[in-house]
């Protein structure tokens, strides 16, 4: 074999060194083992492991600092936690009472912001393993009043442990997760715009509809690392202006962005095109350069990920101009109007295509800046403590699906408590553990989870008792214990069927350093069926949330955003491109409504039946909303201040009765009825400039062209939203009018 290059060795080690949290995890897992093992306290390994691992469940991503505060109030939570179940753990009555209230309580902090959710949930979780380490120095006869506050110490030391091994780990490699989430970015943009392609194809009879609802559920992805890309280099930079690599990132975030608009743009009805064009080359030439660019995407993210410089190729600039001609030769030929029209949208296209190139170009830039101005981020964490306790409170309502889910978890653990109880009090606090693990916020995850969690158990159980038979040893079934938990972290985002059984084969071999885990192979089984069945029945009969009832607000919210979206638009049609703060946080939250209402959706096809009646309206109106969407994307992406003109008058009257329709479908569907006056006066006078606009279409401009093309088609959607939405709100039993 032959010996690695010393660039191919430092490859090796960024990519070894970018599975973070697993690493982590196995340094800190590791060395507690050693330590346990050297001084001979194998008795202390559970409960170091324990703390450990909930101290890991506590982590986001976050500069040093920020790590380092949240480590000390997740320390704190941690020893609160730790010595209240000690204190209560005797006395039923107060225990319970303690638990439900600490579960409401902590969930209800998840609507601060993603860091203290973690740290609520690993709180509860670190509660449930005081429990089990209680729990199991009583099984083996230790005085509880003599080994009183052993348990939560080390805990806690468990969790410092990891927590050194974080903070450090955040200071030495700070641009590290940055760089792993533009990587993740990049690759899920280069499979957006990839897809998108297809919709390219001059066939008939082909199905965009349903492309287009795949389409959603792929931007909701994009949207997703988006967000999480954003906060990511946000944590390192707060109010001050970054510098090295971290300057470079934020200004390929804005590369992104720019991307995304741009290839979430559609300038015309694809049906239309592949029509016109069925007998042209011309669809396939612009799905070509897209093709391309989605590869350069993901290129891009294999060049972040290495630390090299991009290198941007020569395909798609030959491709561009093989675009170019084709379009010229297709305008030769072109002889009716409505055939020139739609070329006047390909053209269109074909410009957007060519920007988007060079913003791509401009990732090859060390700066990354691509003649950026304006490259401020919205912060959205709470900016006091006031700013914190008002989204608490806000959340404090039976209309909240938080709220829900924090009182059914409070209930469905009592209920857990009581079964246990009823049972076998003994070893019974598994039963609890599964239910705080498997109960989610949402049906269909709770269910998923359940049997997952089930399969995964009885998995790890009999990988567990094979274990155990071949390797007696104490020193493999460590070795074994350290790695089942690195497996955990490693899988427990994208695989937790395997993830539960490392867990479960942790736990087994830690168990057996101290006494016999065989003891535990069926209970653990049957507590997990009974908790998980527990989780199961509160998310059905507790306050159930079912999605249906959610996508009228949903939606108003995904019709609002797409009303100040546009508002923003055709602000700089006025005075000209410029990507500040205003307009990127219109349309980032644009987008994050379509993307929560694509979710939301999807989510309800995962519910029983019963519980929606007309998830077929909501699949309409969500392919409805997200073309819209992309019109107001093409828009967006052809910003230019045009000349003051009788023309462009109309278009900003057409485009502000667009606003203003928008506007008042939402608060519609907020109120629970769109039936009112069909056409109001404003939206008459909007159709009405729009219809001037179609008559002096012979502007030469094709920016004009253009915004009036994109307006005509986001009216279109307008009208096919309203009928959805009449379609939703109509009553039970009653059937749609006559048109």
């Amino acid at each position: 074999m032959l010996p690695l290059s010393p660039d191919a060795l430092r490859q090796r080690l960024r990519s070894f060194a970018s599975r973070a949290q697993p690493l982590r995890i196995l340094l800190t897992l590791g060395s507690l083992m050693a330590v346990c093992g050297y001084t001979g306290h194998a008795d202390a390994v559970i409960p170091l492991f324990l703390g450990a691992i909930a101290s890991a469940l506590a982590e986001t991503d976050d500069s040093w600092r920020g790590r380092f505060r949240a480590q000390v109030v997740t320390l704190a939570c941690f020893a609160a936690t730790a010595f209240a179940v000690e204190a209560l753990f005797g006395l039923p009555l107060l225990f319970i009472t303690g638990l439900a209230l600490a579960a409401f309580s902590l969930t209800m902090l998840g609507a601060v912001e993603a860091r203290y959710k973690a740290i609520a949930y690993a709180t509860l979780i670190l509660g449930m393993y005081a429990t089990l380490g209680i729990e199991n120095m009583a099984s083996h006869g230790i005085d509880a009043a003599a080994s009183r506050g052993r348990e939560p110490l080390l805990l806690l030391a468990g969790a410092a442990w990891y927590g050194v091994f974080s903070v450090l780990w955040c200071a030495a490699f700070p641009a590290q997760p940055v760089q792993a989430r533009l990587v993740t970015l990049f690759t899920v943009l280069g499979n957006f715009v990839r897809f998108k392609a297809s919709l390219f194809e001059p066939l008939r009879g082909v199905d965009i509809e349903s492309k287009r609802l795949s389409l959603a559920q792929l931007n909701a992805e994009v949207v997703t690392e988006l967000n999480a890309a954003k906060e990511s280099i946000f944590r390192r930079i707060g109010a001050r202006a970054p510098t090295g690599r971290i300057s470079r990132y934020r200004g390929l975030y804005l590369i992104a962005q720019d991307v995304h608009e741009r290839a979430s743009s559609s300038h015309d009805d694809y049906n239309a095109l592949a029509d016109a064009f069925f007998h042209s080359d011309l669809l396939y030439r612009c799905q070509r350069v897209l093709g391309l660019q989605g590869l350069a995407c993901q290129r891009l993210a294999a060049s972040i990920e290495r630390r090299e410089p991009f290198e941007v190729g020569t395909e798609t600039v030959q491709a561009l101009a093989d675009l170019r001609s084709a379009i010229a030769h297709e305008r030769a030929r072109a002889q009716s109007p409505e055939r020139l029209m739609l070329l006047g949208s390909v053209e269109a296209l074909a410009r957007n295509l060519a920007q988007l190139d060079g913003q791509l170009t401009g990732a090859s830039q060390p700066s990354a800046r691509a003649g950026r101005t304006e490259m401020g981020l919205f912060d959205r964490s709470p900016r006091s403590w006031r700013d914190a306790v008002e989204r608490v409170r806000r959340q404090l309502t039976p209309r909240s699906p938080l709220f829900r889910h924090a009182l059914r978890l409070s209930i469905a653990l009592v209920a857990g408590y009581g079964v246990m109880r009823l049972i076998h009090p003994a070893q019974g606090y598994w039963i609890l553990l599964t239910t705080l693990f498997v109960c989610q916020q949402t049906y269909g995850d709770t269910i998923s989870r359940m049997g997952q969690r089930i399969a995964g158990t009885a998995l790890g159980v009999v990988a567990g008792w094979a274990l155990l038979q071949l390797f007696p040893q104490p020193l493999v079934q460590s070795v074994i214990a350290v790695a089942a938990g690195v497996l955990f972290f490693a899988t427990r985002a994208t695989r937790y069927l395997l993830a539960t059984a490392s867990m479960t084969l942790l736990v087994l071999m830690c168990f057996n350093q101290v006494g016999d885990s065989g003891v535990l192979l069926v209970p653990r089984l049957v507590d997990t069926a009974i908790g998980s069945a527990i989780a199961g029945l509160a998310v059905l009969l507790v306050l159930p949330h079912w999605q249906a009832r959610r996508i009228n607000e949903l939606a108003a919210t995904a019709l609002r955003g797409h009303a100040n979206y546009l508002r923003q638009i055709v602000a700089q049609y006025r005075t000209g491109a410029r990507d500040h703060l205003d307009y990127r946080l219109a349309r980032r939250n644009d987008h994050n409504a379509d993307a929560a209402l694509s979710t939301a959706v999807s989510d309800m096809f995962r519910e029983p039946g019963y519980v929606r009646p007309r998830a077929g309206v909501a699949l309409r109106f969500l392919i409805r909303s997200h073309t819209l969407l992309s019109y107001l994307s093409a828009l967006g992406a052809h910003r230019a201040a045009l000349p003051d003109s009788a023309q462009m008058a109309v278009l900003r009257t057409a485009a502000e009765g667009a606003i203003e329709a928008l506007d008042a479908l939402a608060a519609g569907l907020e109120s629970g009825s769109v039936d009112g006056p069909r056409d109001t006066a404003a939206e008459l006078a909007a159709r009405s400039a729009l219809a001037q606009a179609a008559a002096a279409s012979g502007e030469p401009d094709p920016q004009a062209r253009t915004f009036h093309t994109e307006l005509g088609l986001i009216w279109l959607q307008i009208d096919a939203l309203r009928g959805h939405a009449r379609e939703w709100l109509r009553p039970e039993g009653t059937e749609p009018p006559a048109v």
